[in-house]
């Protein structure tokens, strides 16, 4: 006999994955703001304390996470945030390159000019990076950027590879605070839009060349031989941000 879920259980469970997807977006955003570097140790008990949520929920959330590389479990020692090799985060980057091509590629098929809503939604998040930019804002900068990436691959219209593109963007990101030299800057909003400009009314390939350029001087921004270690306080780190984010999905750094 099949069962049927009443309301409030399933009001229940909606309220549950709520919390379990708002953890993963907090966590992701401090992934992306560098506040959670790679290696940091990722501790049921703290986090439970932080979001207010059993620590059942952070097990699932954080099992979650390592299903998508962002966090590593070790038998015995607990979640830490992912750590890349230098191997990885090229393969990485590697990775991005093919599925930001098909991305592209995507892009160009469609007629020009751009669909109205497409060209302002796209005009509109330019203009909030040169304004983090502008005002300094490094933490605001960095998120934007995985958004817009993440933004080219949602106007592509395959959801598979706007899922591959999201994981990506989270490892890229954890590559990037690994092993980013101190006086780089890992995705510039001058690049995203000359980017823009080509998709909009450049001609034939120049989108394709600026992303493939764009993608490999963030790669080139890399000090491989680097490392960050360090203890943090989980506390301090989810202190502030929980209100004031806002609820659109957010995708971490990474160019």
């Amino acid at each position: 006999m099949k069962t049927v879920l009443s309301a409030p259980r399933r009001a229940v469970r909606g309220r549950a994955e709520g919390a379990e997807a708002r953890i993963v977006r907090s966590i992701g955003e401090a992934i992306a703001d560098r506040r959670l570097p790679p290696g940091t140790k990722l501790a049921e008990e703290s986090l439970a304390e932080v979001f207010g949520v059993s620590r059942e929920r952070v097990r699932k959330v954080l099992l979650l996470l390592a299903q998508r590389r962002v966090v590593t479990l070790i038998p015995n020692r607990g979640a830490f945030v992912a750590k890349p090799t230098a191997r990885e985060a090229r393969e990485v980057f590697e990775a991005r390159r093919v599925i930001e091509r098909a991305v592209v590629e995507a892009l160009d098929r469609i007629p020009r000019p751009l669909p109205d809503e497409m060209s302002a939604k796209l005009r509109a998040h330019l203009a909030r990076e040169e304004e983090a930019d502008r005002a300094g804002d490094r933490m605001a900068l960095i998120r934007l950027s995985g958004q817009f990436h993440q933004l080219l691959a949602d106007f592509a219209g395959n959801a598979t590879l706007a899922g591959i593109l999201a994981d990506l963007i989270d490892r890229s990101s954890l590559a990037i605070a690994a092993f980013e030299r101190r006086s780089s800057h890992s995705c510039s909003a001058t690049e995203h839009r000359r980017f823009v400009e080509a998709l909009e009314s450049g001609p034939p390939g120049a989108a394709m060349r600026l992303m493939m350029e764009h993608l490999d001087e963030v790669e080139r921004q890399l000090d491989l031989d680097a490392r960050s270690d360090g203890a943090v306080d989980l506390k301090s780190v989810f202190a502030d941000p929980l209100a004031g984010r806002t609820e659109e999905p957010v995708r971490t750094a990474g160019g």
